[in-house]
């Protein structure tokens, strides 16, 4: 309870005024605070990013799927096959059509430098077009 002591007399007169200082400094030490730490928050490289509304690709009638097993043998389709025979694998599931579309399929045990390497063979065979194949998820709810 604030009092007014400048009042003559003897009786002290009260001050119903509530003293804001304490709640200002608190609320300018807080801006000073978020003043810093904002700049610190943001990414320092502006890039504009697209927007995609890419529809899924139709699947075709008969995909050429390479499997990379979690003992890290290939599969062309259902035939075991080794690396050093990939690329005359995929020349007779494509038909020699370098453009086709190959669908890697790679076991979740297999590591990523295994999956590097069917794909550097995949490149040095003359195959760039590589579709990597997971499970599709539901939205979470």
């Amino acid at each position: 309870m604030a009092v007014n002591l400048s009042q003559s007399g003897t009786e002290l007169a009260e001050i119903n005024d509530i003293n804001v200082t304490p709640f200002i400094d608190v609320i300018l030490v807080l801006l000073i605070i978020f003043m810093v730490a904002a700049p610190l928050a943001t990414v320092d490289v502006a890039v504009d990013l697209p927007a995609s509304n890419a529809q899924p690709h139709a699947r075709p009638d008969k995909p050429v799927y390479l499997t990379v097993r979690p003992d890290l043998s290939l599969s062309v389709g259902e035939a075991t096959v080794s690396r050093a025979v990939l690329a005359d694998a995929l020349d007779a599931a494509t038909q020699g059509r370098k453009d086709s579309r190959i669908f890697l399929r790679a076991d979740k045990a297999v590591p990523y430098g295994e999956v590097m390497q069917v794909m550097n063979g995949l490149r040095s065979a003359g195959y760039l077009k590589v579709a990597l194949v997971g499970l599709e998820q539901s939205a979470a709810p």
